[in-house]
């Protein structure tokens, strides 16, 4: 747990969904948000469970400790080609790990998203995005993008129809100079692609102000993009981190009075 945050009232970039009430975030990963691939987890306080589509289809990492401590646990694994376990995190999101000693840097390799139509989504990210294509394989339909070599990639993959999003409405968020902000919005502005949040101002109550662009891609992924240096003092690790998600837990209760009022959480 890298730091945990919450919130009283939703996001005006919809960081938590179109939900309005209560709710927090909390970052995981292998190191510092500078330089690994970190997992933003929102909870909506009330809400149960969402309907997962076919627009996240999984990160891949490499750890054998990761497999190991599935082993141990008893947690289901399935093993896709040879030294690749297939896991399913709790709600439905995949993970294959690769049964090898962890990388010394960040060992997730890549995110993958599924898409409609492979070379319209390849253009979008590598032309308007500036990704470097790293693969594309035509017979497979999937291709690898990123923007350095040491940086975990992305990976588009068809899925063979209409991207559905379901109700969870995750989002891929990269960092860059202030100063380009304004310059992604006038080229998406140029090109008439679409733009979901206009440059804004976010505030994390006790931390630093944030300045975001959220924009959509051809099957409506959602992309933010960040202005780095007042990032980089929101996205310092936070040593009580840890606590703070578990007292935000303990504090929360709500399965359990959900179970004494005989009631169900809300299905999103």
């Amino acid at each position: 747990v890298l730091r945990h945050e919450e919130f009283e009232e939703g996001c005006k970039a919809s960081c938590n969904g179109p939900y309005d009430g209560k709710w927090s975030k909390t970052m995981v990963g292998y190191g510092p948000e500078d330089n690994h691939f970190v997992a933003e987890l929102t909870y909506n306080y009330g809400i149960g469970e969402y309907r997962l589509g076919n627009d996240f289809l999984g990160i891949t990492l490499v750890s054998s400790q990761a497999v190991s401590n599935a082993k141990k646990m008893g947690w289901p694994l399935r093993e896709v080609t040879p030294s690749i376990f297939e896991a399913e995190a709790p709600g439905g999101y995949k993970f294959y790990l690769e049964d090898k000693e962890q990388l010394k840097q960040d060992p997730v390799l890549k995110v993958t998203l599924g898409v409609s139509d492979l070379q319209k989504s390849v253009n979008y990210w590598s032309d308007l995005l500036g990704m470097k294509i790293y693969e594309k394989d035509e017979e497979k339909q999937r291709a690898l993008l990123g923007y350095a070599d040491n940086q975990c990639k992305l990976e588009l993959k068809t899925v063979g129809g209409a991207v559905d999003h379901g109700t969870a409405f995750g989002r891929i968020a990269f960092s860059c100079a202030k100063e380009e902000l304004p310059n992604i919005e006038a080229l998406m502005k140029k090109e008439n692609q679409k733009i979901l949040t206009p440059l804004v101002s976010l505030d994390t109550p006790g931390k630093a102000t944030v300045q975001v662009i959220i924009l959509a891609d051809p099957d409506g992924h959602e992309i933010c993009f960040v202005g780095d240096e007042a990032f980089r003092d929101l996205s310092k690790v936070d040593p009580n981190g840890d606590k703070l998600l578990d007292d935000a837990m303990a504090a929360d209760n709500s399965d359990k009075w959900f179970a004494a009022q005989k009631m169900k959480k809300a299905s999103a």
